[in-house]
C-alpha cells in the first residue's frame, strides 16, 4: 500500500507572512474514498462477483497474483472515479482505498502491488475467443455477461411491476484510429460505431457494440426478443411497451411485437403522403397560430400503411404543429387501443417522454467513458463497453439504494462522483483496523453517512 511519492516541494505565492509549499510527500492518502461506498454499494448487489463469473480463467493458479474478480472490481470502480484508460492502474494500483477492492492487503509476491497494472488489465481486456493462448489465456462469456444485465434489472425490483417501457435507441461512437468495424456515418459526418441501447427508465439492459454502416434497427429484434424472454421469466404477466424513435419504426420489428404481445409507440419519419393526409389540421393549427401568436397543436389519429414497406395498416397518430417559424408536423405509429391512450395523451405523455433516455446515454458516454472504444478489435471494444456500462449500473444501485429522497436522488453519474465520491482521505493501517479519515469540511458528508447506513441494512 505504499505510494510513489515526489519528494520535490512545490513552492506557491506567500500568505500572511507564511511560505506556502506542496509536495507529493503525504503518504497512504487518496482522493478517492468514495470508492468505500462502491465497495459497499458492490456487496448488495454482487456485481464484482457476478461480472468476473462471466469470465474463464485459463491460468495457472500457482502463477497468479491477481484474480479475475480483483481485475474486474478494480477496472469497474476506476471507470466510476474517473479513471477511463487502463495507463491510469500503473499508479492507482497503489491507492490505499483501491485497494480494498482485492482479496487481500499482502500481494501474493513482493515485487507486485495489491492490485494490477496496465499490462494485467490490458491482457483482460484483449482476451480472445476461442482456446487460449501464451498472452490470453483470459475468456469471457458473452451470453452470460449479456444476460446479467437483465438479471440485475429484475433484482432491483421488490415485487412485478404491472407495465414497464423498454427505450432503444442508436448513438455514435466516434473512432480515431484503424479499429477493426470502422466506418464513415453519413448522419454523424465521422467514422465511428454505432452501438444499441436499451433502458427501462434508468435501469441498463444492454449495450451493444455494432458497425456503423447498418441501419439503426439492425439486431434489434434479437436483443429485444433475448431481453423480454427473460423478463417474462420472472414477471409473467408485466405488460411491456417498446418506444423508440422512426428509426426503428421498421416492419420486422413491429410485427416481431404484434406476434409476441409486446406493444410499441415508434416515430415515423415525415414524408408527403403523410402530411397531405393531414393538411386540414395543419391549416387549422395555423390558423390558431397567428390568432393567438403562438405555438398551437391539432392531434389526428387515422389507419396507414406506406405503399410496400408494411405489412398492413397501423394505427398513426400525427401532432399537427403550426409554431412561429411554420409548420412542424411529427408522426408516431403504435400498437396501443385508443380507448386506453388517446391521441394527445400518447405523443405528449408516453411518447415524448423517451427524450430523456439522451440523458442515460450522456451519462453513459459522457461521464463513464462508454465511448472509450480504442482497441483494435471489436471484441475487447465491446468489452470496454461493458465495464463502463457495469459501472453505470454501480453508482445507479448506489443511488437507488443510498440516495432516496437526498439532494443527490434525482444526480446524474458524474455529479455524484464528484460530490460523493472525489473524497480525499488519510488511510492508517495498524493490526487490527483500517481507519480512513476522510476530510472533515466535505460538504456532503451526511448524504454519504446516510447512503451508508442504507446500503448496510439493504444488504442484510
Amino acid at each position: 500500500m505504499q505510494t510513489h511519492c515526489i519528494s520535490d516541494q512545490l513552492e506557491f505565492e506567500g500568505f500572511d507572512d507564511h511560505k506556502v509549499v506542496a509536495g507529493f510527500d503525504g503518504g497512504a492518502i487518496t482522493s478517492d474514498a468514495g470508492a468505500l461506498l462502491l465497495r459497499h454499494a458492490d456487496g448488495a448487489i454482487g456485481l464484482f462477483d457476478r461480472v468476473a463469473a462471466c469470465f474463464i480463467d485459463h491460468r495457472d493458479p500457482d502463477c497468479t497474483v491477481h484474480s479475475v474478480q480483483t481485475l474486474v472490481g478494480q477496472r469497474i470502480a476506476a471507470i466510476a472515479l474517473g479513471y477511463e484508460d487502463v495507463d491510469d492502474h500503473d499508479t492507482l494500483r497503489h491507492d490505499p482505498v483501491l485497494a480494498l477492492l482485492s482479496e487481500s492487503l499482502t500481494p501474493k509476491r513482493s515485487d507486485c502491488g495489491v492490485l494490477a497494472g496496465k499490462s494485467t488489465l490490458n491482457r483482460l481486456e484483449h482476451g480472445r475467443a476461442g482456446a487460449p493462448t501464451r498472452y490470453h489465456k483470459i475468456r469471457y462469456d458473452k451470453e452470460a455477461m449479456e444476460a446479467l444485465f437483465v438479471d440485475l434489472f429484475l433484482e432491483a425490483h421488490d415485487k412485478p411491476p404491472g407495465e414497464i417501457v423498454l427505450d432503444l435507441d442508436a448513438t455514435d461512437d466516434p473512432l480515431h484510429g484503424q479499429q477493426e468495424g470502422r466506418f464513415f456515418h453519413g448522419y454523424y459526418n465521422c467514422y465511428c460505431y454505432l452501438p444499441l441501447y436499451v433502458f427501462c427508465g434508468r435501469h441498463l439492459l444492454a449495450a451493444k457494440l455494432r458497425r456503423s454502416n447498418i441501419d439503426a434497427s439492425k439486431g434489434a429484434v434479437e436483443e429485444v426478443a433475448r431481453i423480454v424472454t427473460r423478463i417474462r421469466k420472472s414477471w409473467p404477466r408485466v405488460r411491456i411497451i417498446l418506444r423508440a424513435d422512426s428509426g426503428f419504426a421498421r416492419e420486422a420489428v413491429m410485427a416481431w411485437c404484434e406476434q409476441n404481445r409486446v406493444d410499441y409507440v415508434f416515430g415515423v419519419a415525415r414524408n408527403e403522403r403523410l402530411e397531405t393526409k393531414i393538411a386540414p389540421a395543419l391549416a387549422e393549427a395555423c390558423q390558431s397560430c397567428r390568432a393567438s401568436g403562438q405555438a398551437a397543436r391539432v392531434f389526428r389519429d387515422f389507419l396507414w400503411s406506406t405503399l410496400d414497406s408494411w405489412s398492413r395498416r397501423r394505427r398513426v397518430v400525427a401532432k399537427a404543429e403550426w409554431t412561429t417559424l411554420g409548420a412542424n408536423p411529427r408522426f408516431i405509429v403504435t400498437s396501443l387501443k385508443p380507448e386506453r391512450w388517446a391521441a394527445r395523451v400518447l405523443y405528449e405523455d408516453l411518447y415524448c417522454a423517451r427524450g430523456d433516455m439522451e440523458n442515460r446515454i450522456k451519462e453513459c458516454q459522457l461521464d463513464l467513458y462508454a465511448d472509450r472504444t480504442s482497441a483494435h478489435t471489436m471484441r475487447a471494444n465491446q468489452l470496454r463497453l461493458w465495464f463502463a456500462s457495469f459501472a453505470y449500473v454501480l453508482i445507479c444501485a448506489l443511488r437507488r439504494l443510498g440516495l432516496a429522497h437526498t439532494r443527490l436522488a434525482e444526480a446524474t453519474c458524474g455529479t455524484i462522483r464528484l460530490k460523493l465520491l472525489k473524497i480525499g482521505a488519510q488511510v492508517r493501517v495498524s493490526v487490527r483496523r483500517i481507519k480512513v479519515a476522510m476530510a472533515s469540511a466535505c460538504p456532503y458528508a451526511e448524504e454519504f453517512a446516510l447512503a451508508h447506513a442504507r446500503i448496510r441494512a439493504a444488504a442484510r
